[in-house]
């Protein structure tokens, strides 16, 4: 099976500064891309869009640069971006001149939950439609219906929702995020990423833990507005690659083939305009 992983993030500490990792000692160092492809090749995954990393702010249109030019097998970047900032439009002007962007991810889920919910941030997401850049999301569950307000106030922009809106899955507080899975499935503007869900399980887990959250949202999604993700090295948290793939194939081996390749390369190819 042919996968398109639609969320590889690269650490380059030569080049930039990571804020953030200082608390994570355990992903506190260099992640290439050729020790990731020495993995993931033999896995089937055939090319990668990193997903930017949260490097300091001032950083972020060398960070999208760097990683368009970084390895053969990276085909596009997801960006940071600043849609609270008044100078976004020309941000998106500058950002929409690299070839080889696909989309732009602002954090929500370490951001103050009012962060997003303003105005000028509505209005500057909204301006994604015309450029066909999709916007990732990446929010806690309890923050989904943070998703759905800004997945109202731009229904021409297609939304992605990171790591199925990143269910508590050690502490298994399951209800609640099924319910906000629910609610962002019902805008037809909103796919999901079925990825980073092992680093919130406890470090034993099966495929049959992850299985009823995949399950839901693949339920609630349907294949079409589906996509696959590595969020390699954070899935090392609790895992590797490696047990990651395997996992996803495992749960969804019950499925046809079409629907498996719509999860793992189509629709991320259509959504992210891969090849266009």
């Amino acid at each position: 099976m042919r996968i398109l992983d639609t969320h590889l993030h690269l650490v380059d500490k030569a080049r930039f500064s990571y804020p953030w990792l200082d608390d994570v000692p355990v992903l506190n160092h260099e992640w290439t891309a050729q020790d990731y492809f020495a993995e993931a090749v033999g896995l089937g995954i055939e090319a990668a869009l990193h997903m930017e990393v949260d490097v300091a702010e001032a950083q972020i249109e060398a960070e999208t640069a760097h990683m368009l030019t970084v390895h053969p097998r990276v085909i596009g970047a997801i960006a940071a971006c600043r849609p609270e900032h008044t100078d976004f439009a020309a941000f998106l002007e500058r950002v929409t001149a690299q070839e080889g962007v696909r989309g732009l991810r602002r954090i929500l889920h370490t951001s103050p939950d009012a962060l997003s919910q303003t105005p000028l941030f509505a209005e500057n997401l909204r301006r994604l439609a015309a450029t066909g850049l999709t916007f990732d999301f990446c929010v806690l569950a309890r923050q989904l219906p943070l998703a759905v307000s800004l997945a109202k106030a731009a229904p021409d922009v297609q939304f992605v929702l990171d790591h199925c809106g990143v269910p508590d899955i050690s502490g298994g507080a399951m209800e609640s995020w099924r319910a906000g899975i629910s609610a962002v499935a019902a805008l037809p503007n909103v796919a999901c990423k079925v990825s980073g869900i092992a680093a919130y399980a406890a470090p034993g887990w099966t495929a049959d833990t992850l299985r009823p959250f995949v399950e839901h949202v693949i339920e609630s999604f349907g294949w079409d507005r589906v996509v696959w993700g590595s969020d390699h090295p954070v899935v090392r948290l609790t895992a590797d690659l490696t047990r990651w793939v395997q996992a996803t194939k495992t749960i969804v081996s019950g499925a046809s083939r079409d629907e498996q390749e719509r999860l793992f390369h189509r629709n991320a190819e259509r959504l992210y305009r891969v090849g266009a």
